[in-house]
């Protein structure tokens, strides 16, 4: 989840994942003068949409064996990097043989950051000036929780075999 400047939901100045997993962006809490009680409060709030959504989305699912299997995380656009940083970091301690990231853009800048967490790190345009994910987008809304849920079910169904 990203955590989002209290003023500015939509820029974050860092993020959290399972497990208390918390990555912060120095640059961004420094440059904007964010208090440390600024942090924890918005940490505190998006702490328990991340429970609700572990909740809602993975029912009694154990979260998956990654060891020696390769990882292909899948991102809609990265801006400062922050909630994929927290994610791979959950990932890493899976122990996966690899850990690809694709994604259609993001900044010049992250990429050559993220670059160092990834096996492999693919983006389709580092647009200069880079403005926002959604600027990218004609529609660009927020996934429901039903929408995710019916993805995963179909996700965790078995395929038939097509091959007789």
């Amino acid at each position: 989840r990203k955590l989002g400047v209290p003023w500015h939901s939509e820029l974050a100045m860092g993020a959290i994942a399972s497990n208390g997993v918390m990555v912060l962006n120095s640059d961004v809490i420094t440059s904007l003068g964010i208090a440390k009680a600024d942090i924890d409060a918005v940490a505190a709030v998006e702490r328990q949409e991340l429970a609700r959504r572990e909740r809602v989305y993975r029912g009694d699912r154990s979260f998956p064996d990654l060891a020696g299997k390769t990882v292909i995380v899948v991102d809609d656009g990265i801006a400062t990097g922050s909630s994929l940083r927290a994610a791979l970091t959950v990932l890493r301690r899976q122990s996966p043989a690899r850990i690809v990231v694709a994604v259609p853009m993001m900044p010049g800048e992250t990429h050559s950051l993220l670059r160092e967490d990834t096996d492999e790190l693919v983006s389709l345009l580092q647009p200069v000036p880079f403005f926002a994910i959604g600027a990218w987008y004609e529609r660009f809304e927020q996934v429901s929780d039903a929408e995710v849920k019916t993805l995963l079910q179909r996700a965790t169904s078995p395929v038939p075999n097509a091959i007789a």
